[in-house]
């Protein structure tokens, strides 16, 4: 299946309501979301966390960073990924991140950053008074004495808070039977990259997070004495993680670079799996479609390769020959909503008004599994506008307008939906809820302005 692009949400309120996060685009895939969900399950639960309330979630990116942003979500870098050696690297980086979630960090960061400001202040107004009094070099110099104290106290505070966030990972790694040996490997890349980049090594004053030296040094010792520190990485898993690799370098970097990095020399399973991505970005269907079929003369029952072959004709203007390997894809996933709902636009780009009911079928049972799938919303709307009903189109579009944070148009399409639905019912319901929230975070955007 393809990698998805959409904003982050996972309601109405949530993704008119966060704007850091919304700003960015996340990719979405069956197979990386499955991988995800099991090499960081034992460590959610470690962390006193539920797996079922904690979603990890790649963001289009090739920077390395990860991130959390006020939720129990955690956020990967895509460019993090491809840098990383093997599974127990990212999950050294998943433990670090569930550190902060459970420590309260983004309160305590808040409330870090109120103090910080209350400096800023004080010293602003303090500059202010000497300037009116006549000593302006003194009150200008006041000013930038207290934001740079303020920037000082803000940066110890976040130091600190990332120090015990590597504690954490360290013990949430050790009470899943994890090794530590990704981390601190990890780290150590991080340390190349600073020592490329020609940053001063001495200490880690002026910056949000340690020095990578420094969190080596702390967390080498803890590590080593864990009797999970020998333990070997889980073999499945890591083959499945360079899978996963593979195909998001294979979608997200130019097919050049994938081409280099996975040459046709190399006839491993991810090489051949980056290959079908690259050629298909690069309009080579037939290439595309010979590695996908490679990939599946050695795994004819794989869903993901099913997916990749399915989708290669879908986009390649085939849409008849993609339905049967994406109809084997959704039967051997128990109908996995993002897989189902490429099957479902096979069925709708056939533009045979046979397919059109088991299309809806498909794509109303992956949106009440998965709502946030603009994707699937839009291919829905089409369905619904094809056999006339103007209103629940309406509605499909004010969904998909809601995940992808359009306000305005969510609530202009939640509102025409509004106008022909009974009222009352379910749909005029939810279309009222969204409304309320879109209409809200018009409001919000124009009083900013």
């Amino acid at each position: 299946m393809r990698l998805i692009a959409r904003a982050v949400a996972v309601c109405a309120a949530l993704v008119l309501a966060i704007q850091p996060v919304t700003a960015q685009s996340i990719l979405r895939d069956a197979e990386t979301e499955a991988l995800l969900n099991d090499m960081s399950r034992d460590l959610i639960r470690a962390a006193g966390l539920l797996p079922s309330n904690v979603n990890v979630v790649v963001i289009n990116d090739r920077s390395i960073n990860a991130f959390v942003a006020g939720t129990q979500d955690v956020y990967i870098h895509s460019g993090l990924i491809e840098a990383a050696g093997n599974v127990n690297e990212v999950q050294g980086v998943i433990a670090h991140e569930l550190g902060h979630i459970a420590l309260g960090h983004s309160i305590t960061r808040s409330e870090g950053a109120a103090r910080a400001s209350k400096i800023t202040i004080l010293s602003l107004l303090l500059g202010i008074a000497a300037v009116a009094a006549g000593a302006g070099e003194a009150g200008l110099g006041i000013m930038g004495a207290g934001q740079q104290a303020a920037l000082g106290k803000f940066l110890a505070h976040t130091r600190n808070e990332e120090a015990g966030a590597d504690v954490a990972g360290a013990k949430y790694l050790a009470e899943a039977g994890l090794t530590g040996k990704g981390s601190i490997n990890f780290f150590k890349r991080l340390q190349n990259l600073e020592f490329r980049l020609a940053i001063p090594q001495e200490d880690s004053y002026n910056r949000s997070h340690p020095l990578s030296g420094e969190r080596i040094t702390l967390l080498q010792e803890i590590y080593e004495n864990d009797p999970a520190y020998e333990r070997p990485i889980d073999p499945e898993l890591e083959a499945r993680f360079q899978r996963v690799k593979a195909k998001l370098v294979g979608y997200v970097a130019d097919p050049a670079e994938t081409l280099r990095d996975y040459p046709e020399s190399d006839q491993s399973v991810p090489a051949r799996y980056a290959r079908a991505y690259a050629w298909h970005k690069s309009a080579y269907p037939e290439k595309a479609l010979e590695a996908a079929r490679s990939l599946l003369d050695e795994s004819p029952d794989d869903p993901y390769f099913l997916e990749i072959y399915g989708q290669i004709l879908l986009e390649s203007g085939r849409p008849a020959e993609a339905i049967p390997p994406l109809r084997k894809a959704v039967a051997s996933t128990n109908a996995q909503p993002l897989i189902a709902g490429v099957y479902g636009h096979a069925l709708i780009a056939t533009e045979d008004p046979e397919n059109l009911p088991e299309a809806e079928r498909v794509l109303r049972a992956s949106v009440a599994r998965d709502a946030a799938n603009p994707f699937a919303w839009y291919q829905l709307g089409v369905v619904y506008a094809n056999r006339g009903d103007t209103p629940r189109a309406a509605l499909a579009s004010a969904e998909r307008y809601v995940l992808q944070g359009n306000a305005p148009l969510a609530l202009r399409s939640a509102e025409q939906a509004m106008t022909n639905l009974p009222q009352g019912s379910p749909d005029w319901i939810r279309a009222q809820d969204i409304a309320i929230l879109a209409r809200d975070a018009v409001e919000r955007q124009a009083r900013r302005r």
